[in-house]
Formats: C-alpha cells, structure tokens, sequence
C-alpha cells in the first residue's frame, strides 16, 4: 500500500446504503414497519422511508458530539495508518471524463453523474482511506433543483431550450464529494524591507507656468522577525472530477457541523472517492498556507510599503481527515454539447459552466446596431 499509488474509486450508495465492497459487506438500512429500504433525509436529518412514509433518527456514532479524530500525516505518507482506517473499492471508469466509479451489484449499466455518458459496469479494485466526517445534506432535491433553475433563468443570452429542458428534466443526483482538510502548526522567519512613504516639494513647468508639486518618496529600512500560525481544517478538494472553479465557488462550508462518518447520512445518495491522493493534496494545502504567511510577514513588517527577501517556514504536527461534503449535480446533454451545474446541499448556492445562446446574441448586437443607427440619424437630423 502507497499513498501515491492509490487510484480511488466512485461509490455509489443508493437506498442500500454502502455499495458492496471487497473489504466490507453490503450495508441496509430496512425499515422498521415495511422492511422497504430507507434513506436519508436532509429536510429533519432522519432515516426516512419513502414506501410507508416511517422514518427514524440516526443513531449517536462512537465519535457523535466530540470533535472529529486527526490522522497523522507523516503515517499516512509512510504507509503506517491502521489497517481500520483503509477500505477497498471495484470501479469502473467513464470512457469520456475518466471519473471512476462503482454501481450497486445489480446494476449492470447507467450513465456517469458527471458527464451524462452512458457506461457499462467493469472490475478493478482499489484501495483508498476511509471518510472521517461527512457534511449531511441540509436541501432536498426539489430545492435545489429550484435553485438551479432560477440561477439559469437570471442568465443573459442562456439558450431558451436548456432552460427549459433543465426546468423539466430528470431529478439532480446528490453527491458527496471528496476533500481533505489539513491542519498544521508553522513558524516562519523573515528578511526583508520596511517602506516608509515620504514626500519632497518640486517645481516643474505646466502650461507655461512654474507651479509646484509633492512627490512621493519611499525610505527602505532592512527588517527581520518571526510570525507563528496553527492552521486549522485548510481545505482541498480531492476530485479532478469537476471543475475546481464551480466546486471553490461553492463555499463558505459551514465545516463545524461535520458528523463523524456513518453510512447512514450516504443511504439513497452517492459518495466519490478522491481521485487526488493525499501527498498532491497536501501540496495544494502548503502553497495556501505560503499564501497566508506571507500576508501575514507583510502586516508584521508593517510600514506604508514591504520588500520581502525571504521567508524560511518550519511545519510540524501535520494532520489531515478525509470528508465527504454535500453536492446537487445535474449534467445536461443539449445540442451534442453537456452542461453541469453543482448547488451547494446546505445552502442553495450554484454555480455551472456559462450556457451561450448564440441566436440571442445575434439578435443583440442587430438591435443594437439598429439602436445606434437610429441615435446617430436623430443626431445628424438635429445637426
């Protein structure tokens, strides 16, 4: 086992709960009073049951009111993490965007969630680290499906059809989608240069007339120092499913409301593993911290303007979770062209690739060179 080497995988989990894996057996949840399988429901957070309508609450975790156990990143890196905390997957990949991912055993074909392109089920195990935390859905679909359908409605120049085909389409796919979060303790030195704005007088020559102007001036004073910060839950997605711009979009997540993981918040929704390991994550996670430092070297520098020479960051106590955090997904194929569109599962927000109705915006331009004809004639009539 090696944290670079892992090729994780798409679960699905539908009203079964876990899809069956080579590490675990199949997870239901019937229900009491029909024994028809139940799922989960954002609306009050309970296992629900859609056939006689039963529903109940999610049983307390071994972790349920305390805060969410870290995991050791350097174990991780040396392929030390308890066995415990590993699971392994069969997976599939979409031949056209490449994300993997797992049916229930019954099912024999679909479509993959993000691309809208029909797959048939394969083999191929991978081995990957278990969530840790999971951000239940707080949004039915109808909801979010509402959401999306306003969000395009307030678009300029959107293709009428799309619109309409979204308002009236098949059901958003909710999905839990895979981040890391990363803390770490950082102590930083620095050289560099503390600016201080001055001004001098000067004459100069201004339509034939001596006048006189300030002129701003900078005096550079060599600095050192140290700046410290404990970095807490620094977040990184673990998808190269999506596009990062739609997905970063997305935020704030409200990350205090994070349940310790349990099956049972991903009973009739799907769940993506990462597809970007642990290390390529942690890269992500440093150049934001460097980001950080470096603002705040700038404010320790202090003065009117800074120079930075250099910053020598020392990190330790890194430690890292994997989460599941709540995404509504719709993939659209319209005109031989998809379009996907992600609304945040707790607060509505959405965010999806820009659609261009090019008949509308032919028809904007022609008005408005109408318009300004028509201005221009009214001007050169008056003239």
């Amino acid at each position: 086992m090696h944290c670079g080497s892992w090729h994780p995988a798409f679960r699905i989990y539908t009203s079964k709960g876990f899809a069956v894996t080579s590490s675990e057996t199949d997870h239901r949840f019937p229900c009491d009073q029909c024994g028809a399988d139940y799922r989960f429901s954002p609306s009050d957070g309970s296992l629900t049951c859609d056939h006689c309508g039963h529903s109940e609450l999610i049983s307390a975790g071994p972790w349920k009111g305390a805060s969410l156990r870290e995991l050791d990143f350097d174990a991780a890196v040396a392929q030390k993490l308890p066995a415990s905390e590993i699971e392994e997957t069969k997976v599939l990949s979409c031949p056209n965007c490449a994300a993997q991912v797992e049916f229930d055993p019954d099912t024999h074909a679909a479509e993959c969630p993000f691309c809208a392109t029909p797959v048939v089920t394969g083999t191929g195990i991978n081995r990957h680290i278990k969530p840790r935390g999971v951000l239940p859905f707080a949004l039915e679909e109808r909801a979010a499906h509402a959401a999306m359908t306003d969000w395009l409605g307030g678009l300029w120049f959107a293709p009428s059809g799309l619109k309409q085909y979204a308002r009236k389409g098949r059901k958003m796919q909710g999905i839990y989608v895979p981040y890391w979060t990363f803390d770490a303790d950082t102590k930083s030195s620095y050289r560099g240069e503390r600016g201080t704005v001055y001004y001098v007088t000067r004459t100069v020559t201004r339509d034939g007339k001596q006048v006189q102007e300030q002129v701003a001036k900078v005096r550079w004073r060599s600095v050192a120092g140290r700046v410290a910060r404990f970095f807490d839950d620094v977040l990184v997605l673990a998808s190269a499913s999506l596009p990062k711009k739609y997905t970063d979009a997305l935020e704030p997540w409200d990350l205090p409301a994070l349940e310790p993981y349990q099956p049972q918040y991903l009973a009739g929704f799907r769940a993506e593993a990462y597809t970007v390991d642990l290390t390529d994550g942690y890269k992500e996670a440093r150049a934001y911290m460097a980001r950080v430092i470096e603002r705040d070297v700038r404010f320790d520098i202090g003065g009117d303007r800074q120079r930075i020479h250099d910053i020598d960051t020392a990190v330790s106590d890194v430690t890292f979770k994997h989460i599941l955090l709540p995404v509504w997904l719709a993939a659209y194929k319209y005109q031989g062209k998809t379009y996907r569109f992600v609304v945040n599962g707790r607060t509505g927000r959405v965010q999806g690739e820009r659609p261009w109705s090019a008949i509308k915006i032919t028809i904007a331009v022609v008005l408005g060179l109408l318009v300004a004809a028509g201005v221009g004639y009214v001007i050169a009539t008056n003239q």
